[in-house]
């Protein structure tokens, strides 16, 4: 069984979709938007895969808990787990703390929980991949967006201290770190001509979702921890990592061109 948090749009929409074409016995889509959860669970029985939806709001850790219990139950064991809810800010350090706690809340604690719910359960059944769904924010930083960028940051963190503690229990753990997707999340940005979505859309291809959950996967299928699906996003991490200084006095935008 495979479950997918975020799923009423965008990335989560496509691993869903794509994880049932792929041969998934049965799908849970999550979402804070339930009717948008259960158009993604459509979708997917359209492709003759078993589906449910679930209106859960991945910050409140004892919904979450409720919602792994119940999916184990229903649908058999967690194969793989997509932690893929995010939000964006589009603000600076002097973004309102309630932003700041909302970033937090979605792109760190979330996936924290969602791996405190998950990873015991998956253990018991004798393994699985969880894949946190991150950014190349959170690798290479982003102008516009101090708290996406830092709570990213933060998330390849998490992803990495979990692929190393539960590998001994036969989980695997991934970071799935894309650059600019043609969701709700950019292209409002992108057209506003927000320096956030300008950098990203500076720095790479804007990727339909579609695109994104086949490097996804393909990701999970070769056992990756970083997924890039963006081939722009390695050498660039590469420069940073071996010059911060260069990195931080240099538009890495400009450094691709």
């Amino acid at each position: 069984m495979v479950l997918v948090t975020g799923a009423g749009a965008g990335i989560g929409a496509a691993l869903a979709v794509a994880a049932a074409e792929a041969g998934a016995a049965a799908v849970v889509a999550v979402d804070v938007d339930g009717p948008a959860a259960e158009a993604t669970a459509a979708q997917v029985r359209d492709a003759g895969v078993a589906a449910v939806a679930a209106h859960t709001d991945v910050t409140d850790a004892a919904a979450v808990r409720s919602l792994v219990t119940a999916a184990r139950a229903q649908h058999g064991p967690l194969g793989a787990v997509f932690s893929n809810a995010g939000a964006a800010v589009g603000m600076g350090l002097h973004a309102p703390g309630a932003l700041w706690d909302k970033a937090w809340a979605v792109n760190v604690r979330a996936h924290v929980t969602l791996a405190q719910a998950a990873l015991p359960v998956m253990a018991r059944d004798g393994g699985g991949h969880l894949m946190i769904t991150a950014s190349a924010a959170g690798l290479l930083g982003l102008p516009g967006d101090a708290p996406y960028a830092v709570t990213k940051a933060a998330a390849v963190a998490l992803a990495e201290w979990l692929a190393r503690d539960a590998a001994p229990h036969g989980i695997r753990v991934s970071a799935l770190c894309p650059l600019g997707v043609r969701t709700g999340l950019l292209m409002p940005a992108v057209e506003a001509g927000h320096p956030a979505g300008l950098a990203v859309a500076g720095m790479g291809p804007i990727l339909d979702p579609a695109e994104v959950a086949a490097a996804a996967l393909a990701g999970l299928a070769e056992d990756r921890f970083l997924v890039l699906p963006h081939p722009e996003v390695g050498p660039l991490y590469a420069a940073k990592a071996a010059d911060p200084e260069a990195w931080l006095a240099t538009d890495p935008a400009a450094a691709r061109r």
